[in-house]
């Protein structure tokens, strides 16, 4: 039987670069006749108090075990055929764990999600704190590896300069599991609809202006799941926080989907993931024009790609006047995943990386 290793920074089924990215394809891969392993740095303890402020002393104790963790799996790594590394194999300081992972693993994947070597820029003022946060790794990885998969492509363009073994695939969902909503009928108050997370949710905060002038016209609530403590002054918001048992059916609520991006270099590392979740369930999505939106969404067909305030506006109030529109934009976007961006459409991206990887 043939084995691989991920080797991830964060334990199964908690972080969307994990689970709604490789985790969802272990069982495609066991079908074809791999053992899978998973290893990751942070303990599910560990991952519960890591965002969280303080807690110093707890957070150094998991971080060295953490450490502990990866210097014994050094011993095993001969025995798998495929090593396949997420992100980093540690957090910090130079890649020295990773080339002892490159010289003891037969061949290495390398899995990079969102634009994380952009911090080797900005640590050039600082290369003490470069040195720290392990800013490196990336770049090394990029280009030790076998194959690298990224997941947009302007990342997969960047990785390019390193490596040409690349291929390029979306964050994706599980179609069974996302059914597309039937009812496009509204109550008396227009639900728009938000999910992200703690660090995501000043995004959001970019249509802060966009909500106060449709205020003024338009009667909605703000659904906003991620971040329990979002509030806008001004502005009726439901805020909860994220949680796998309830994530799907708090966005079936949603009328209306919107997904802003600032006009930044780093979003450009995004894959779009948020609409995606959306538009599978057939919720109308209307999101800024950049990035990798631009091959989720068919602007006017799929969903709304916007620029301006102006835009925002237009579109919110006209998805909110016509059932029929909101009916249309979400069926199409619904056939659009299934088509392009379910587990179903790209199992078979992910095996044949694996076949080639181990065939190089």
């Amino acid at each position: 039987m043939k084995k691989i290793l991920f080797i991830c920074p964060y334990p199964e089924n908690v972080a969307p670069s994990q689970r709604l990215k490789f985790e969802q394809y272990y069982e495609s891969m066991r079908q074809k006749g791999y053992r899978v392993d998973t290893r990751s740095f942070m303990s599910y303890k560990f991952w519960k108090i890591v965002y969280l402020k303080g807690r110093y002393f707890k957070k150094m104790i998991y971080t060295i075990s953490g450490y502990l963790r990866r210097s014994a799996d050094i011993f095993k790594l001969s025995g798998y055929d495929i090593i396949y590394i997420h992100l980093w194999v540690t957090p910090f300081g130079p890649p020295f764990f990773e080339w002892i992972y490159r010289l003891f693993a037969k061949k290495i994947i390398y899995d990079i999600d969102d634009l994380i070597y952009l911090k080797n820029v900005k640590s050039r003022s600082n290369p003490i704190a470069g040195w720290i946060k392990g800013r490196r790794k990336p770049v090394y990885l990029m280009k030790v590896a076998d194959h690298v998969i990224t997941c947009t492509p302007y990342l997969d363009e960047f990785v390019r300069n390193y490596n040409l073994h690349t291929t390029d695939i979306s964050s994706t969902v599980d179609t069974d599991q996302y059914v597309p909503r039937i009812d496009y009928s509204k109550k008396d108050k227009l639900t728009i609809g938000w999910s992200g997370s703690h660090s995501t949710s000043k995004y959001l905060h970019l249509l802060d202006p966009v909500f106060r002038e449709l205020s003024r016209t338009l009667s909605f609530k703000l659904l906003v799941m991620g971040d329990e403590h979002f509030s806008i002054d001004g502005i009726e918001v439901e805020a909860i926080p994220w949680k796998e048992e309830y994530e799907i059916e708090t966005i079936r609520r949603f009328d209306i989907g919107v997904y802003p991006l600032p006009d930044e270099e780093w979003v450009l590392g995004k894959s779009g993931l948020k609409a995606i979740q959306y538009m599978a369930m057939g919720i109308p999505t209307i999101a800024t024009a950049i990035g990798a939106n631009f091959r989720v969404i068919e602007n006017g067909v799929s969903g709304y790609l916007v620029k301006t305030e102006k835009e925002w506006i237009e579109k919110i109030s006209l998805l909110n006047e016509n059932a029929d529109i909101r009916a249309q934009i979400g069926q199409d976007a619904s056939k659009r995943v299934l088509e392009l961006f379910s587990i179903r459409a790209n199992a078979g991206k992910y095996l044949d990386v694996l076949e080639k990887t181990e065939q190089g």
